[in-house]
């Protein structure tokens, strides 16, 4: 079996591809070693196609696993989202009473829309801190 260096990335192109259809993140990686596989062979041509097979086993392995801690660090310094929790976004952010709070209950101006409350009584006017949410009702308290 003659394996030339331009056959490892043509390998690592189609492992490439591979990651664009199939969940993961693992095939981007190995793709990753067969071009450091095809760069070696290129370097060093006498290699034999079982140590091309052991070298590419060894970079896979330590690909997946540098890649996999990579993805863990970016993971945690990533804040929680907000993206679907929309309410979640305004505590600690300061708006306007649009009516009064009374019995607890009243309405804030919060960007270009109005928001229920729950808080102390207060007068319309009044500025506000969002402390906390229950659905989509947001808790307050006077700034």
């Amino acid at each position: 079996m003659i394996l030339e260096f331009w056959h490892w990335w043509v390998l690592a192109v189609l492992l490439a591809a591979l990651e664009t259809v199939v969940p993961g993140a693992a095939f981007l990686w190995l793709g990753g070693a067969a071009a450091l596989v095809g760069i070696a062979l290129l370097s060093f041509p006498a290699m034999t196609w079982e140590q091309q097979l052991l070298l590419l086993a060894v970079l896979s392995i330590l690909a997946v696993i540098g890649g996999r801690s990579i993805y863990r660090r970016s993971a945690l310094k990533q804040p929680a989202g907000t993206l679907n929790r929309r309410a979640e976004q305004y505590i600690g952010s300061l708006h306007t009473l649009e009516t009064a709070i009374v019995n607890g209950r009243g309405r804030a101006q919060v960007g270009d829309s109005s928001w229920t409350v729950e808080g102390p009584d207060l007068p319309a006017g009044a500025t506000v801190r969002v402390v906390g949410v229950d659905g989509a009702i947001l808790k307050v308290q006077k700034a």
